[in-house]
């Protein structure tokens, strides 16, 4: 793993707050120069603390504000089961995020859809479907004050 000190820590917090910055900036803002940025950064890279960088999306602009946060408990809990469902979940476009967590419910998925009646859609015909899921609790999400990936 890369040092982890001052200056390689408010790198990534730059990076992670905007990952198209130029180095000339970047370098700026962290008090380096950018020869000596620019090594740090693909240190970083190489030694896969920054595994990529990716586009932040106006989900209401692309017509897939509806958010909601599912807890899907599942009535077996054996490997085939669990296995199936991930591949049902990898196979569902509405299926943003999908983790296996520990407590009384097996996952816990983030859902963006257009608006409520698809969301039903997916409700009913994907996990509604799915043999082993015996429980769901659906919370929406009504905003976001915190959300570091925005």
């Amino acid at each position: 793993m890369a040092k982890n000190d001052h200056i390689n820590q408010q790198i990534l917090q730059e990076l992670t707050r905007d990952g198209r910055i130029s180095n000339l900036e970047l370098a700026d803002r962290v008090g380096l120069s950018p020869s000596a940025c620019l090594r740090r950064v693909q240190d970083l890279e190489q030694k896969g603390v920054i595994t990529g960088y990716r586009a932040v999306l106006d989900r209401d602009a692309m017509g897939t504000g509806f958010v909601t946060y599912i807890g899907v408990g599942l009535g077996e809990h054996t490997k085939a089961a669990q296995r199936a469902f991930e591949q049902a979940m990898q196979e569902a476009t509405e299926v943003v995020e999908c983790h296996n967590i520990t407590g009384t419910i097996e996952y816990l998925l983030r859902i963006e859809c257009a608006d409520l009646p698809s969301y039903k859609r997916f409700h009913t015909d994907i996990l509604g479907t799915s043999p082993y899921v015996t429980a769901i609790t659906t919370y929406v999400v009504m905003g976001s004050p915190k959300d570091l990936r925005n």
